[in-house]
């Protein structure tokens, strides 16, 4: 399709960013294109794409060898602007909706990757969804803001290390594939972005030991100053320590996913 440029399009449409959705839009194809190749190769499988917006990482989307593109956008502006890009193949379908709602297993059949710029308002949000409910990616590409996507990826006794550090590494393999600067985006945040890719481990924890993990991981970091003793008081304290093979005095910040996964065990 010979399409007009995003800004181009933009402002044919009359449309600007929205701050109570936190939409900051990247407009630069070469970049878009680059994320999807990191997301790939996805081998005809469906992709869903969370807060297209003006629609530059579905073009690339839809460039590249995935099957079914879903866009779930909650901001009902973009759809006539997102509905220019279907090319009569039957590969793009537009539900508008939250994504926080939705449920994927309603929108593809089979397996599917997740590729989205999310709106940093509800990123973590759709993360720890993607995560810990009932509908498991086959892997994920999502910009964060950095500050986030470092939580992510963060290890043992690493300033950014807590509690979203333990539940993203004990379900998936997680890891900074790209750096974005604000001046990337359309109007520019406040932060750099960076491009997290996840993939879920082979030997995913089943569903009551994920929620004993997240048990254990709210209480933890939930008072991460405090000796594991104190902070784990209300679900054993000591005791689970102890059942775990954890130092009781030991602080959250510095158990390794292992040794969360055993407190979540000895919870049990």
């Amino acid at each position: 399709m010979n399409l007009p440029s995003l800004r181009e399009t933009l402002d044919a449409h009359g449309l600007a960013a929205k701050k109570s959705f936190g939409q900051h839009f990247l407009l630069d194809l070469n970049v878009t294109r680059k994320i999807v190749r990191l997301a790939g190769p996805f081998e005809g499988r469906a992709v869903i794409e969370v807060g297209p917006g003006p629609g530059g990482l579905t073009r690339a989307l839809l460039e590249s060898d995935a099957g079914r593109v879903v866009l779930v956008e909650k901001d009902a502006r973009f759809i006539p602007l997102l509905s220019e890009l279907d090319d009569a193949s039957g590969r793009l379908a537009i539900v508008e909706g939250d994504a926080l709602r939705v449920r994927e297993a309603d929108l593809i059949d089979g397996p599917a990757h997740v590729v989205s710029n999310l709106p940093y308002n509800v990123g973590t949000a759709l993360l720890l969804k993607w995560l810990t409910g009932p509908w498991t990616p086959v892997a994920m590409t999502l910009m964060f803001q950095k500050e986030v996507a470092e939580r992510i990826t963060a290890g043992p006794g690493d300033d950014a290390y807590g509690r979203l550090a333990v539940i993203s590494q004990a379900l998936c393999e997680a890891r900074i594939v790209m750096h974005l600067p604000a001046a990337a985006f359309t109007p520019p945040p406040k932060v750099a972005s960076a491009v997290v890719h996840l993939t879920p481990l082979a030997g995913r924890p089943a569903p009551d030991r994920i929620a004993r993990l997240e048990r254990v991981t709210a209480a933890a970091f939930g008072q991460r100053r405090k000796m594991l003793r104190s902070s784990l008081k209300s679900l054993g304290g000591g005791a689970l320590c102890e059942a775990a093979g954890i130092e009781a005095d030991a602080r959250a910040e510095t158990i390794d996913i292992a040794g969360f996964l055993r407190l979540a065990d000895a919870l049990k």
